[in-house]
């Protein structure tokens, strides 16, 4: 079985954060989501500056976000491992703008680290293929079944 490396990324200088704490999260992620079982993926906290760029830039919305999923979209050169082991898929780039996760916790009453968990999670479903958006409600279920399940 090949071990999950799951890149967590501090890109930003405004908001304090320990990301040890998000690293051992997401390592548990592809074992405990069906839909990201033998997947590897990472998340950058950003900065609010910055969201707004890609948010322009990939959305046309001149505003900031708290959270963008950035899908990976596999070349014809991808392969399994030379060694025959098959190599996890790589799910895509999860961004959090953590002021913005810092402004949504105290508006929810929840600690920084969890509304992090929580936007994390919604991220990553995003990278699973699950669309608030367009379908009926089934993305905000499944995040609500696995925030329960992850005690987030």
């Amino acid at each position: 079985m090949v071990e999950s490396m799951i890149d967590v990324i501090n890109l930003q200088r405004k908001v304090k954060l320990e990301t040890s704490v998000f690293r051992h999260f997401v390592s548990d992620i592809p074992s405990s989501i069906d839909e990201a079982k033998g997947t590897t993926f990472s998340v950058a906290f950003i900065s609010d500056r910055r969201m707004i760029e890609l948010n322009k830039m990939f959305r046309g919305k001149d505003t900031t976000t708290d959270v963008l999923s950035f899908p990976h979209e596999p070349d014809e050169f991808e392969q399994a491992q030379a060694d025959g082991e098959q190599a996890l898929r790589f799910l895509g780039d999860v961004v959090i703008s953590a002021e913005q996760a810092n402004k949504q916790a105290a508006e929810n009453g929840l600690s920084l680290d969890i509304e992090i968990k929580q936007l994390i999670l919604h991220g990553v479903l995003h990278l699973c293929g699950f669309d608030h958006e367009t379908d009926d409600g089934e993305m905000n279920a499944r995040e609500l079944e696995l925030r329960e399940r992850l005690g987030i």
